[in-house]
């Protein structure tokens, strides 16, 4: 393999050590039997599960009948789900690039940032929230180092679409995606919604359409804490991060394979 820039491999034989069900629990995974041509299950699951994450109210089920059934709420409460939603759908029929990222962020922020942020790096420094106390949790990578990390990060993405790696690997380097992704935090909003769409993009690049089935996004809205907790336990600070600390988050994702919906 290429030398990756930001991605690690140092915990890669502990992770290892712990996936030997990946393979026999991803080939397990199918599409829900109420899934239709105008209904997909598991998207929905996905972009509400996710929303849910970063504070949205709409219920789980809720959501599912809007979808399902067509039942109208409160544009206040669909509009964000719904834009996540389209990104997902979007992401299923477009091969993971930089290029196409950014449009897919775009989709993401529709009802969240102005046009001219909407699927754009930030251009200013960033403080990451905690959504019920507002306390600062973590303070992302500075404004001018955004845009080179982010190249360096599209360099990694490249090199690991190109290798030939084990399913073990794949979940590996899509959960430290996912991480190196939200450390760095390059968007005014919809971080934490892009990462998990990343995590699971680049999970379907690399094993197919049935990686769209992984409920990667509801295991951690049920385990909210935990997968907070682990994100923090890397460090409060870019310039702090310690990625030796970042086995349990990476360890998320196997966890979710064996927590079937």
């Amino acid at each position: 393999m290429k030398k990756l820039n930001l991605i690690k491999t140092d915990l890669l034989d502990d992770y290892l050590a712990q996936s030997h069900r990946i393979k026999t629990l991803f080939e397990d995974l199918k599409d829900a039997e109420i899934s239709t041509e105008s209904f997909n299950f598991y998207t929905s699951i996905s972009a509400i599960a996710s929303s849910k994450i970063e504070g949205e109210i709409m219920e789980i089920d809720s959501y599912i009948k809007h979808k399902m059934l067509d039942i109208t709420y409160s544009s206040h409460l669909t509009q964000k789900p719904n834009d996540l939603y389209n990104a997902y759908i979007f992401a299923q029929k477009n091969n993971l690039t930089a290029k196409n990222f950014l449009s897919a962020h775009k989709i993401i922020t529709k009802n969240l940032l102005q046009t001219t942020k909407q699927g754009k790096y930030r251009q200013v420094n960033m403080l990451v929230m905690e959504h019920k106390t507002y306390r600062i949790q973590y303070e992302a990578a500075l404004v001018e180092m955004v845009k080179p990390l982010m190249k360096s990060f599209w360099k990694d993405v490249n090199v690991l679409l190109k290798e030939e790696l084990s399913i073990e690997k794949v979940f590996y380097f899509a959960s430290f995606l996912h991480l190196v992704f939200v450390n760095i935090h390059p968007f005014e909003d919809g971080n934490g919604r892009s990462g998990r769409l990343l995590e699971k993009w680049f999970l379907a690049q690399k094993l197919g359409k049935k990686a769209w089935f992984f409920g990667s996004e509801l295991h951690y809205y049920q385990n909210i804490n935990d997968y907070y907790r682990n994100l923090n336990s890397i460090g409060i600070s870019y310039d702090e991060l310690d990625y030796k600390k970042a086995l349990p988050f990476l360890l998320m994702n196997i966890q979710a394979l064996e927590s079937k919906i």
